[in-house]
C-alpha cells in the first residue's frame, strides 16, 4: 500500500537509509505557467512506494538530499520535464539517471515508447489510463489518482533490470549513460534556445534585418515569460512576433496600433516590445540563417539515407541515431566549418562519421568537423 507523505520528518525517516536505486516520477501542472508546478513526487524504494505531497511545507527541502545523492541511481521514464520540475521546485536535478524510455530505444525495442506501453510489452502488465489529464494540484487526491500515481513507479525496477541486461548484452551501457548525462546537463543549464528563430518556418522567408528583429523579440519573450511565470504564447504568440519583425513600426505609437489590431496582442507590453525591437543583441550578427528546405533537400536526403542504413545495421529504431533536426544542424555546421552538434557528438559521432563524413565533405573524404562536447 503506498504511503501518503505530508510531513518532512516522516520523509526524512523513510529515506534515511539510502538504497542503491530509487524509482522516481512526478505529477505537475504547466497549463498556465512557464515553470512546471510540482504537485506530487512518487518514490519507489526497495519494498515501498511513497507518494510525497510537494505542496506541504518543507517537503521539497527534505527531497533535495536524496535527489542530489550521486550514490543513488534514479530510475525514471522520459524524465526531461520532470527534471525541470525538480530543478525549479527543489533546486537540484536528480542524478545519476537511468531513463527507461531512452534505454528501450537504444536496446532496439522502440523509440519514444510511453510508460504504459513499455510496461505492457516488456512485463505483460496492463495499467489504467484514467487519470492522465487529472488535476494534481487539488486536495485531497482521489483513490484512483493515488493508485495511478503509484503505478507510475511500481514497475520501474523491473524495467530497469530487463533493459539494463539487454543493454549490457549489446555493449551499449555507455551510450545510455552519455545520453542521460546530457539530459541532466540540459536541465541544469536550462538557459533556453540561443537561436529560437530557427524553429519558426516563417523565419526563412525574412530578410536579415527582419530575422534579427525576430530574434530580439523571441529572446525578450523568453526572459519575460520566465520572470512572469507565464507560457510563452501568453506573452507573444509566434504569428504576431513574425509580423512585428517583418513589418517594423516606425514609432511606439505605430507599434501600439499594430498591437491594437490583434485581439490577443499584449497591448500593455508595448513599451517593452518597442525597447526589445530597438535594442540590437550582442551576438545577432552570428545568428545562423534558417535552413532553406529546397536548397538542402538533396543533401539532407543523403544524410537521412546513410543514417537509416547505419541504424538498420545497429538494430536501432528510426530517429534514435539521429533525428531530422539533428541532421539539419549537422549540415549547417559542416557548411560553416563549425563543430558536430552536441547531440551528435560522442557515441553517435563514432557510429555516423564514417558514413556521413564523405557526404558532408565529398572532396576530402571526411567531414573535418570537430566534436562539440557541449550539450
Amino acid at each position: 500500500m503506498p504511503h501518503w507523505i505530508t510531513d518532512p520528518r516522516e520523509l526524512d525517516h523513510r529515506i534515511a537509509r539510502r538504497p542503491h536505486r530509487v524509482g522516481l516520477d512526478t505529477e505537475f501542472i504547466r497549463e498556465r505557467t512557464y515553470w512546471p508546478q510540482l504537485a506530487l513526487v512518487q518514490i519507489a524504494l526497495d519494498d515501498d512506494i511513497l507518494l510525497v505531497d510537494t505542496l506541504a511545507p518543507g517537503i521539497t527541502d527534505s527531497l533535495r538530499p536524496l535527489l542530489a545523492d550521486a550514490a543513488v541511481l534514479k530510475v525514471m521514464h522520459s524524465p526531461s520535464e520532470d527534471l525541470v520540475a525538480f530543478r525549479h521546485a527543489c533546486g537540484v536535478v536528480p542524478q545519476p539517471l537511468f531513463d527507461t524510455q531512452a534505454a528501450a530505444a537504444l536496446a532496439g525495442i522502440a523509440a519514444g515508447m510511453g510508460y504504459q506501453r513499455l510496461v505492457q510489452d516488456a512485463l505483460g502488465v496492463a495499467l489504467a489510463k484514467g487519470e492522465t489529464r487529472s488535476d494534481w494540484l487539488r486536495r485531497p487526491l482521489s483513490p484512483s489518482q493515488l493508485e495511478y500515481a503509484a503505478d507510475d513507479v511500481r514497475h520501474l525496477f523491473a524495467l530497469h533490470d530487463a533493459l539494463d541486461a539487454r543493454l549490457l548484452g549489446l555493449g551499449r551501457e555507455a551510450w545510455l549513460q552519455e545520453d542521460c548525462a546530457r539530459m541532466v546537463a540540459n536541465a541544469e543549464r536550462d538557459d533556453g534556445d540561443r537561436w529560437p528563430h530557427l524553429s519558426l518556418r516563417a523565419a526563412q522567408f525574412l530578410d536579415e534585418a527582419a530575422r534579427h528583429r525576430l530574434l530580439r523579440l523571441l529572446r525578450w519573450r523568453e526572459t519575460h515569460a520566465r520572470r512572469a511565470d507565464r507560457p510563452r504564447s501568453w506573452i507573444l504568440d509566434n504569428e504576431l512576433a513574425v509580423l512585428l519583425a517583418r513589418e517594423p513600426a516606425g514609432s511606439l505609437a505605430q507599434l501600439q496600433r499594430q498591437l491594437d489590431a490583434h485581439p490577443k496582442a499584449p497591448r500593455k507590453l508595448a513599451d517593452a516590445i518597442w525597447q526589445a525591437l530597438q535594442t540590437p543583441l550582442d551576438d545577432e550578427a552570428q545568428a545562423p540563417e534558417p535552413r532553406n528546405e529546397d536548397r538542402d533537400k538533396q543533401a539532407l536526403r543523403r544524410l537521412q539515407e546513410a543514417t537509416a542504413s547505419r541504424s538498420a545495421d545497429l538494430g536501432l529504431p528510426d530517429g534514435v541515431l539521429a533525428s531530422r533536426r539533428w541532421l539539419e544542424q549537422l549540415l549547417a555546421a559542416a557548411e560553416s566549418g563549425n563543430r558536430w552538434p552536441g547531440p551528435l557528438s560522442g557515441w553517435r559521432r563514432a557510429e555516423l562519421e564514417p558514413a556521413l563524413g564523405p557526404i558532408l565533405s565529398p572532396g576530402e573524404g571526411g567531414s573535418g568537423l570537430a566534436a562539440d562536447t557541449s550539450v
